[in-house]
């Protein structure tokens, strides 16, 4: 029953994270002008044109999965893989990181496929899209350290002394960054719980292990990383492509494109619904740093992260509708 209680109230906290920041962002919006700039000022051409390369993301997420599951002595269908994936990224929509969970249980029910197992390659793909996006952060940080130093200074944030950090730090960075920084804190917590639950069961830590080990025994290393490589190449085109949707950012650089790209991805780590609040306030802050005006920026925000969530929703419920009309596997191949 606490445990259940426990559930509830992560998903409200999460909730409530994201809606107050998102109070706090558009508190004062007319929503008939928000009506007018969906109706005239929007390009919806853009808009669709972006979303075939928000699904090959989650297919390659889904390739990939299977090529790390086969040294492990798995071999679950393609289709399952990414309807899998598709379901992963809807459901963490209600439940911030429950995700990786939810596509491991979707393939041990319909494939028979090893729990734990399928669980350690989650953790291996997280390490490597961890190494990528790291790395791309650093080649952006030494290009663009000007606009990021901007960006501390535009948020209450300091680096080059710590009396200046806390004497600058503006009321609003107190806020937003405190409420982040507890989220957070939550979300390890309860990482921390799942994670020393499953390390209490022998044969799960033996799968995590099998599963973290795999990738040195993928048959075809380089499309292994090719997929990796393409999961976030067409992450950034889904992104890119909105920038033409709106007068405001049409004209902005590639570089800028990249650089509001990685300061979103990590800004989604706050636990909220697909980073909601922190996505939007991160990204819109960056727009601005680049000459955006704050009002176009905060269309930029909403309307995007409400569309590609929208997608994703959908990818959801059809990947969920495939699994559910699909047959099980008694036997794995």
């Amino acid at each position: 029953m606490k445990r259940h209680i426990r559930k509830i109230l992560n998903v409200l906290l999460s909730i409530f994270l994201g809606g107050a920041i998102l109070y706090w962002m558009y508190r004062g919006f007319d929503i008939d002008t928000m009506k007018s700039v969906l109706e005239r000022d929007v390009n919806w051409w853009w808009m669709i044109a972006s979303f075939p390369f928000g699904i090959l993301a989650q297919m390659f997420r889904g390739w990939r999965w299977k090529q790390a599951l086969e040294p492990l002595g798995e071999q679950p269908r393609t289709s399952t893989c990414i309807n899998a994936i598709f379901i992963s990224y809807a459901a963490s929509l209600i439940v911030p990181r429950i995700g990786e969970f939810t596509r491991c249980g979707v393939l041990a029910k319909k494939e028979g496929t090893s729990f734990p197992k399928a669980l350690g390659t989650v953790v291996t793909e997280r390490a490597v899209d961890s190494l990528i996006i790291l790395l791309i952060t650093i080649a952006v940080l030494l290009l663009q350290m000007p606009m990021f130093l901007s960006f501390f200074s535009k948020t209450g944030t300091r680096l080059d002394d710590l009396t200046l950090l806390l004497g600058t730090f503006s009321k609003a960075g107190y806020i937003v960054t405190a409420v982040c920084g507890i989220a957070t804190l939550v979300c390890f917590y309860i990482f921390r719980k799942k994670l020393a639950f499953y390390d209490r069961m022998k044969a799960t830590a033996r799968g995590l292990r099998d599963g973290v080990l795999s990738l040195r025994n993928v048959r075809n290393v380089p499309l292994f990383l090719f997929y990796s490589i393409a999961i976030w190449v067409a992450y950034f085109l889904h992104y890119y492509l909105t920038f033409f949707c709106f007068e405001a950012t049409s004209g902005m650089s590639v570089t800028c494109a990249l650089v509001t790209f990685i300061v979103g991805s990590i800004a989604v780590l706050v636990p909220t619904p697909n980073g909601a609040g922190s996505w939007h306030f991160a990204v819109k802050t960056m727009l601005i740093l680049y000459g955006v005006a704050e009002t176009p920026a905060l269309y930029f925000v909403l309307v995007v992260h409400s569309v590609q969530t929208l997608l994703v929703a959908l990818l959801g419920i059809y990947g969920w509708l495939m699994v559910a009309l699909g047959t099980e596997r008694s036997v794995k191949a």
